[in-house]
């Protein structure tokens, strides 16, 4: 239950008992991990908590911090992944901060890796910064659009037909003959 305060800001009835929304989809003020401006009207950000661990894909619209562990890919605007906080799959958003560990694909605009974050894997990436502590094991790469997948592999693959060797040619000879 919200009732009004003389600010007229809302106050929770105490005593209302906790919803789970309230207990799942805790929020913490946006300009507390980033200075960036926020993305969302209230400049609030989504929250994984430190005793959580999700299994599979999360997808926030806005921001996102997470404190506990994410096991699949993770889509958000702009995404703080805490000390203490694992990742371990697709990372994409346009900003990503990095404190904890990330083991995957890292997709974004902007890419900070922070004290003593840490990542296994390649980051695509427009902008990328690591701090002295932190550590990063694989390849970056700078394009214009990191955030945008290719849409298949077969366009990275030569489309020119490639000769057969004599091997094959050979075998492709011995299955046409008909055998009586």
């Amino acid at each position: 239950m919200l009732t009004s305060t003389k600010n007229g800001a809302p106050e929770k009835d105490r005593n209302a008992s906790v919803s789970a929304v309230e207990v799942v989809g805790r929020v913490v003020q946006h300009d507390q991990w980033a200075r960036s401006e926020p993305t969302t009207k209230a400049g609030m950000a989504s929250c994984i908590g430190s005793d959580m661990s999700i299994v599979g894909n999360v997808d926030c619209q806005g921001p996102a911090q997470v404190f506990g562990r994410i096991e699949g890919e993770v889509r958000a605007s702009d995404l703080q992944i805490s000390d203490g906080a694992q990742v371990e799959g697709s990372v994409i958003a346009q900003n990503v901060t990095v404190c904890g560990r990330v083991k995957g694909t890292i997709r974004a605009v902007r890419v900070k890796l922070q004290n003593g974050g840490a990542v296994e894997g390649d980051i695509f990436h427009r902008s990328l910064s690591i701090d002295e502590n932190s550590q990063f094991e694989g390849s970056s790469r700078r394009v214009d659009n990191p955030t945008e997948i290719p849409s298949s592999i077969d366009a990275k693959i030569p489309q020119s037909p490639t000769p057969m060797s004599n091997v094959d040619a050979d075998l492709q000879r011995v299955e046409s003959v008909p055998t009586d």
